[in-house]
C-alpha cells in the first residue's frame, strides 16, 4: 500500500510541474462547455426570408406579417419579381424565398385551391427541413382562417363546428431548447476525451524520458504502477466533473432531477473504460504522438457514433449495431437520464451492467497489455 501511495504521490508532483497538462485539465473542460453550449445549437431561430407579393391584398400582408412575427423567421427583402428570389438565394442573402400569387385572394374568396411558392435553401438539410415545416404550418392555419371568413360572408357558417384540434405537452424539456440536451452531454466528453488523452501519454512519456525503465526495476508491481498512474488523472477528471456540472447548473441553468450520488457511481464506472482504452492506447504506443494520433482516431467515431449530437436512431442499421460497443452511448443515456427525466437504477440499469461490463473487460486488457509490454 505505501508502495502505491508513493507513486501516487509521484505522479500528483509530476502533473504540478507539467504546466501543459494542469492547463489542459482546467480549461478543456471549460472551453469545451461553453463552446457546446452556446455554439453547438439546433434550435433553429431566425432563418432569412424573401417575399415576392403577387397578390398585394390585406390577406397576403396579414401572412407575410405573421410570418415575421415568428420567432423562426425573420423577412429580410421583398421583391417585384419572383426571379430576384432566386437570386437572393443564391447569394446566401436569404433561406427561404416566399412567392405569393396575383390571384390568391380572388381564389381563395371563390373557394378554389391557391398554392403558395416556397423555394428552399437545401445545403442546410436540418435547418431547411425544420423551417420549411414551420412556414408550412402558418400557411396552413393562415388558409383556414381564410375559409372561415368566407364562410361567413356566405352565411353558410353553421353554430358549431366540430374541430379536431392537437393539444401538445412536452415533458422533461418544455422549452425544447437544445442547450438543455447537449450541455448533459459534455459532462461524459469531459470524462471520456480528457481521460483517454491524458492516460494514453502517460505511459508513453515515462518511456520517451527514459524513466520507466527505473520503474520497472523497483519493487513496485505492474498492477501497482498502473493503478498509481491512473489515480491521479481519475481524481481530477472527476473535480472537472463537478465543475461542469456545476456550471452546467448555474450558467447554463440545465434542471437536474436526478440522484447525485448515482451519477458520480456512474461516472466512476465509465472512467474504467476510458482509464483501461488510455492505458491500451499507451502500452502499445512508441511516442507521445503515435500516442496522440490513435486516441484522435478512436476518440472521433466514439463522439460521432454516441448520439451526443445525432441521433442514433437515425442511423443506418449497420452503424447502429455498432454504436453498442461505445461505452459512452450508454453514459449519454444515464447523465441525460438523471438531468432530464429525473429516473433511477430502476430505469438505468441496462446502461449501468453494460457500461460496467465493458469497463471491467477494457481495463483488464489494458492491465494486461501493460504487463505484457512492461
Amino acid at each position: 500500500m505505501s508502495r502505491f501511495a508513493h507513486i501516487v504521490s509521484k505522479e500528483f508532483l509530476q502533473i504540478r510541474r507539467d504546466r501543459m497538462t494542469v492547463r489542459l485539465v482546467i480549461m478543456a473542460p471549460l472551453m469545451q462547455l461553453l463552446l457546446i453550449g452556446y455554439a453547438a445549437n439546433t434550435d433553429v431561430r431566425n432563418v432569412r426570408v424573401a417575399v415576392c407579393d403577387g397578390d398585394r391584398s390585406a390577406d397576403s400582408r396579414l401572412l407575410m406579417e405573421e410570418v415575421d412575427r415568428s420567432y423562426t423567421f425573420n423577412v429580410v427583402a421583398a421583391v417585384d419579381d419572383p426571379r430576384e428570389l432566386e437570386s437572393l438565394i443564391l447569394a446566401g442573402k436569404a433561406q427561404i424565398g416566399l412567392h405569393i400569387p396575383r390571384d390568391l385572394h380572388r381564389r381563395l374568396m371563390r373557394g378554389q385551391e391557391a398554392q403558395i411558392g416556397l423555394l428552399v435553401d437545401g445545403s442546410d438539410s436540418t435547418t431547411s427541413g425544420v423551417a420549411t415545416a414551420y412556414l408550412s404550418g402558418i400557411i396552413t392555419n393562415r388558409a383556414l382562417r381564410f375559409q372561415l371568413r368566407a364562410a361567413r360572408a356566405a352565411g353558410t357558417l353553421g353554430a358549431s363546428i366540430p374541430t379536431l384540434t392537437a393539444e401538445p405537452r412536452v415533458w422533461y424539456n418544455v422549452d425544447l431548447s437544445s442547450v438543455n440536451y447537449m450541455v448533459p452531454g459534455v459532462f461524459g466528453l469531459v470524462l471520456m476525451v480528457l481521460t483517454v488523452t491524458l492516460s494514453a501519454l502517460s505511459i508513453v512519456r515515462e518511456r520517451e524520458n527514459g524513466t520507466l525503465e527505473q520503474l520497472m526495476v523497483t519493487p513496485l508491481r505492474p498492477r501497482e504502477l498502473l493503478f498509481g498512474k491512473v489515480t491521479p488523472f481519475a481524481a481530477l477528471i472527476l473535480l472537472d466533473a463537478v465543475m461542469v456540472f456545476l456550471l452546467a447548473r448555474g450558467w447554463f441553468h440545465v434542471p437536474f432531477r436526478g440522484s447525485l450520488f448515482i451519477l458520480l457511481g456512474t461516472a466512476l464506472l465509465f472512467l474504467l473504460s476510458t482509464l483501461g482504452l488510455g492505458v491500451l492506447i499507451s502500452a502499445t504506443s512508441r511516442t507521445q504522438q503515435e500516442a496522440q494520433l490513435v486516441a484522435f482516431l478512436v476518440l472521433m467515431p466514439s463522439v460521432l457514433l454516441s448520439g451526443f449530437a445525432f441521433p442514433i436512431a437515425n442511423m443506418p442499421p449497420a452503424i447502429q449495431y455498432v454504436t453498442y460497443l461505445i461505452p459512452l452511448r450508454y453514459f449519454l443515456v444515464i447523465v441525460r437520464g438523471l438531468f432530464l427525466r429525473g429516473v433511477g437504477l430502476e430505469v438505468l440499469w441496462p446502461q449501468v451492467l453494460a457500461m460496467a461490463a465493458f469497463g471491467v473487460v477494457i481495463f483488464a486488457l489494458g492491465l494486461a497489455v501493460f504487463r505484457k509490454h512492461l
